[in-house]
């Protein structure tokens, strides 16, 4: 079942995981932060969402900025050891931590997500494609959402209807754009070994084809 969502707002990060200490943002939003979106609208264990393509609908912008951030974050076994109901400090003072860190993002962002999605094996008798491609068109024609979807960061947040005509192409997208390297999404199969899957992205007037996961494209 094929759905068309689009969005908009005035900030995007979408870190680049080559960057290690401050934050660069890809030229395009990329299809897991796609899928983020779409989640945060409608998510049920008996479907799955697939990204087909994105439409960039604005031209590619880039502005930088300071953010404070934390650079320590809590560590695994002091969770287990509060957990086990040992002595432990099991909090972060951010005034200590504190790190006021670059970043380069994208400033007014406007893309046409189009994803289609298929039933899962977590599905109820009474789950079917229909059902959930209804309920999908309601909470976009209503506005609601799960928790407020993100361009990468909660900072940046996303705001979003369904899309009946896609904008035009910008004049500056026009003819082919290599993108490098994108991140495609993250490999959940193995919980205790999560890996990253990239592709070669290719931008072609304005549109980011993704492809699947099958077609030999996606590299882990």
């Amino acid at each position: 079942m094929a759905v068309r969502v689009e969005v908009w707002g005035d900030y995007a990060l979408f870190t680049r995981p080559e960057m290690k200490v401050e934050r660069v943002s890809y030229d395009v939003m990329t299809p897991s932060a796609a899928r983020g979106i779409l989640e945060s609208i409608y998510w049920h264990p008996g479907m799955k969402w697939i990204v087909d393509c994105i439409h960039v609908c604005a031209p590619i912008q880039f502005t930088n900025i300071r953010r404070n951030e934390v650079k320590d974050k809590i560590s695994a076994s002091k969770a287990r050891d509060a957990m086990n109901g040992k002595d432990k400090d099991f909090y972060m003072v951010t005034s200590e931590v504190i790190s006021q860190r670059a970043s380069m993002l994208l400033e007014d962002v406007h893309y046409v997500i189009e994803a289609h999605f298929e039933m899962t094996d977590a599905a109820s008798e009474g789950d079917n494609p229909g059902k959930f491609q209804d309920i999908v068109k309601r909470r976009l024609k209503k506005g609601q959402c799960y928790h407020q979807p993100c361009f990468g960061c909660r900072e940046f947040p996303a705001r979003f209807k369904e899309c009946e005509t896609v904008p035009e192409c910008p004049e500056e997208l026009r003819g082919e754009k290599d993108l490098g390297f994108m991140l495609w999404d993250l490999d959940y199969s193995d919980p205790q070994n999560i890996m990253p899957l990239f592709f070669r992205g290719k931008l072609v007037d304005g549109i980011l084809k993704v492809p699947t996961r099958e077609s030999g494209e996606v590299l882990g």
